[in-house]
């Protein structure tokens, strides 16, 4: 039990720096963990433990948004959203589309880019405001390829949060 929980604290503290943690396969699924998924539906509970006898600690309400598995049981994935809160949610809540949140960390700050390719010097298709969420359509390592509603185009994978540092996402 304390090598699973300590390996929980530093997979954590990778996730935090966007880098990411050595992987396992999942028991039940045979995927990767850590990995980032993206909600299904506006409304997920998120549990204390991994079943229904446990308490909710709270509700997602945002389809679409990502977070990252570290954890599976059974059924019930654990979870970790991009300020750092965990809980169970059972799998079939949970996509495997890949989405991304535009840095998080920086609600109030300045927006971020959208260019129209993978260069800082090109044409920026729109600014986006911290908490936006994009779709991912690829990912390089340094650039992410996003569709957001009618806009699409690159953002620095850095600024990102749903992807690891230097990912591949095809």
């Amino acid at each position: 039990m304390a090598l699973s929980l300590a390996f929980a604290a530093s997979a954590g503290r990778a996730a935090e720096d966007g880098v990411r943690p050595p992987t396992t396969k999942g028991t039940k699924t045979g995927l990767d963990v850590p990995r980032y998924v993206s909600l299904k539906s506006d409304k997920v509970n998120v549990r204390r433990g991994p079943s229904t006898d446990q308490p909710i600690i709270w509700v997602f309400s945002r389809a679409g948004l990502p977070v990252e598995i570290f954890a599976e049981s059974d059924n019930w994935r654990r979870v970790r959203d991009s300020e750092g809160a965990e809980g169970w949610v059972f799998h079939s809540l949970l996509s495997g589309r890949r989405t991304v949140l535009v840095s998080p960390w920086a609600k109030g700050q300045e927006s971020v880019r959208l260019h129209d390719s993978r260069s800082t010097g090109s044409h920026i298709v729109a600014e986006l405001q911290s908490g936006v969420i994009g779709d991912v359509v690829e990912c390089d390592g340094e650039w992410c390829e996003l569709t957001i509603d009618e806009y699409s185009g690159y953002v620095e994978q850095g600024k990102l949060w749903g992807v690891y540092r230097d990912e591949e996402v095809e």
